[in-house]
């Protein structure tokens, strides 16, 4: 199998793979401070089981990257994900000002990355992204091992924000 026909495996960030209960008191205040939100995503600490399964997922797919976080986190993600010694693969990152919920922007990209290559699996937190690509056609592993937040599930969803 070449490198351009290896199956794709797509993994969430937050909660998937970096654990961010220690950043989300920013969104609990009124206003929310969606800078210091963010400004502290590179010292989440690593979720092993989301960790685990992306290295196994590298044994035979090419790894992608797709989260809600905006385009200016970029830089603090890729030192994250080099930091935790994740395998290499694009990142891709909610534009600046597009608040539309994550459950539409992930799965736009979805079908794209689908459109010439076999995406083998989208790994998630998210329950209406994972129900959406689900009903798009994708196969969806569910990333259950992060405590659940209803503060990022409205920030994903309410305010198209992660």
């Amino acid at each position: 199998m070449t490198a351009d026909n290896r199956p794709l495996a797509v993994f969430d960030l937050d909660n998937t793979l970096a654990a961010t209960a220690h950043r989300q008191h920013f969104l609990e205040r009124r206003p929310k401070d969606w800078d210091a939100f963010f400004a502290a995503a590179p010292d989440d600490p690593p979720l092993d089981e989301g960790i685990a399964l992306c290295r196994e997922a590298a044994l035979e797919c090419d790894i992608v990257y797709l989260t809600g976080r905006p385009e200016r986190c970029r830089r603090d993600t890729l030192d994250w994900l080099a930091a935790h010694r994740l395998p290499e693969g694009p990142v891709h990152m909610r534009r600046n000002r597009d608040f539309r919920p994550a459950r539409v922007t992930k799965v736009e990209i979805l079908r794209r990355l689908g459109a010439d290559r076999t995406v083998r699996m989208l790994v998630d937190d998210d329950l209406l992204v994972c129900d959406a690509a689900e009903a798009a056609g994708f196969r969806v592993v569910r990333a259950l091992w992060a405590t659940p937040s209803q503060t990022l599930r409205d920030a994903q969803e309410k305010e198209g924000r992660t």
